[in-house]
């Protein structure tokens, strides 16, 4: 019993001064070194708390963030939303009566945006969606410390495109589909009676 005792005494007091030589040593702080510095790794001393928002780690250049899409340079092929594993990417094409404009890359676009809405609270960041992309609009970024106390502040809306205005589209496209329909049919008719 005794042994059991002295024993209990000799790690208390073990771990204490392991607590107590940490203590006294953390009198400054450690510097924030870029991963890939040679002596990241070597700094055994110090505090190893960092003091956020005020010090920051550095970010490593391949890190998988906050999504951004530059919707000048996207073409709304939906292939970000198709690929998604979680479905956090919703997107509503209108295709356009005429083309209308051209990406940075040469990319000619045909489809007006309606809807391009990335929900960050269901991404798990796997970074295929910027993957696909072949005009590589969306991009992950170094933001890491957006939170939000609403889960619906989470969505974010990409698209510029008021509702007013994609009816306006909508309406177009139907009217030059009824007239390509017409021109069809009448061709068809004039075909028919030759």
């Amino acid at each position: 019993m005794i042994k059991k005792v002295l024993h209990a005494f000799k790690t208390v007091f073990k771990g204490l001064g392991l607590t107590m030589g940490h203590f006294f040593a953390a009198r400054e702080s450690r510097k924030v070194l870029s991963i890939t510095d040679k002596d990241y790794f070597a700094q055994t001393s110090g505090m190893t708390t960092i003091q956020y928002p005020h010090q920051k780690l550095p970010v490593p250049e391949l890190g998988r963030y906050q999504l951004d899409v530059e919707m000048d340079d996207c073409i709304v092929c939906d292939l970000c939303a198709k690929i998604c594993p979680v479905d956090c990417i919703e997107i509503e094409s209108i295709k356009a009566t005429e083309a209308i404009g051209k990406t940075s890359d040469g990319t000619t676009k045909r489809l007006y945006a309606a809807k391009f809405d990335i929900d960050m609270a269901k991404c798990m960041y796997c970074g295929l969606c910027t993957v696909v992309c072949p005009t590589e609009c969306i991009v992950m970024t170094d933001t890491y410390d957006r939170s939000m106390p609403d889960l619906k502040e989470m969505i974010y809306k990409f698209s510029d495109m008021k509702p007013e205005e994609a009816e306006e589209k909508r309406a177009a496209l139907e009217k030059l589909n009824a007239e390509r329909l017409a021109a069809k049919e009448a061709a068809m008719q004039q075909k028919t009676q030759n």
